[in-house]
């Protein structure tokens, strides 16, 4: 266990910013983390917990502690009939989690592959894609409160999931550190497949009969053909959550603007796609210096090698007031601005 100070945090986010961090260190187990924080020089009044770095934008360098979560490990805590509960370190990959699943024929989070980032931030975010959400697979999770220096486990309801939303983006935003994740996946597939381009893209692969590799491997061929390689151009993903609108300012919008396409939401609304409406009022593949929209999938923005995150941070505002002055909608981030 090492401090370090005035670290580069280049290369622990995708969008590729290059702001110091005034003091960090990194942890793979509870212990580490307070005896990182029993020792800490820090004087920030919060530490910042850094996972994948891949749904964060710094625009400055962080005068604090950075800690950089690297507890990893897989372990079945439960298995019967219908499900296998799995146990999952905050630190361990994203994906290499989904693909780990899916060789062992555990199904419910196949719609996930390729999503960067670490176990740990998928609850904090409610990460989703392609119909499916964490909420749907999550049983439980462990935190360590960075001020108390104490554990705690979260129910599914402690965390009170939203579109993109939880308890840890809020009422206890920067308070606790994701120390591992439990999983509730099927033994037996619930395939999702209508949503987005699933199908079709299954039906060009040939496939006759569903599985959950086939379904991953679909969901995979599609983020590579429109989402940028964050190792090869700076992006964060997905920059902007889908808005969701009533069912009468859809048909409103729809009358004129046919393209329109939305998705019914368990709440009765209309759930519309962010990019659709960026395409529209072209800043699809705009680029102002290093700072862009990327020119295959207009919702996510970009760094193509020298961007500050002001740079992108103002073009994600102005994105915003242009869709507000055309179609009425106030877009929100997803990407946590720091």
């Amino acid at each position: 266990m090492k401090i370090q100070e005035n670290i580069s945090l280049k290369p622990f986010n995708t969008f590729g910013m290059n702001v110091f961090a005034k003091y960090f260190a990194s942890f793979n187990s509870t212990d580490q983390l307070n005896e990182i924080l029993e020792s800490a020089k820090s004087e920030s009044s919060s530490d910042l917990i850094l996972g994948g770095g891949s749904n964060i934008l710094f625009t400055k360098d962080i005068d604090g502690l950075v800690l950089k979560n690297e507890i990893e490990g897989i372990d079945i805590i439960e298995d019967n009939e219908e499900y296998v509960y799995v146990k999952v370190g905050a630190g361990m990959n994203w994906h290499q989690f989904v693909l780990y699943c899916i060789h062992h024929g555990y199904a419910g989070i196949e719609n996930l592959a390729l999503i960067p980032g670490c176990v740990g931030a998928s609850p904090i975010q409610n990460i989703g894609a392609y119909g499916v959400e964490i909420k749907d697979v999550f049983h439980a999770l462990e935190a360590f409160h960075l001020r108390d220096k104490m554990k705690m486990v979260f129910s599914k309801n402690d965390c009170a999931f939203g579109y993109r939303e939880s308890v840890f983006k809020n009422k206890f935003k920067n308070q606790f550190a994701i120390t591992s994740v439990t999983f509730r996946l099927n033994k037996k597939a619930q395939y999702h497949v209508s949503y987005g381009a699933i199908n079709q893209e299954l039906e060009s692969m040939g496939i006759k009969e569903l599985s959950i590799i086939s379904v991953a491997q679909a969901v995979m061929n599609i983020r590579n053909s429109k989402l940028p390689n964050p190792s090869l151009i700076g992006n964060a993903g997905s920059f902007f959550k889908n808005p969701e609108i009533t069912n009468e300012e859809f048909n409103y919008l729809k009358l004129s603007h046919p393209s329109l396409t939305g998705y019914q939401t368990i709440d009765n609304k209309m759930k519309i796609a962010a990019g659709w409406l960026i395409e529209q009022c072209g800043w699809k593949g705009f680029r102002d210096g290093d700072a862009g929209c990327y020119d295959k999938q207009a919702l996510v923005l970009v760094n193509y090698g020298n961007a500050t995150g002001q740079q992108v941070f103002q073009l994600s505002e102005s994105i915003i007031t242009s869709v507000q002055q055309q179609f009425g909608i106030t877009l929100q981030r997803e990407v946590n601005v720091i």
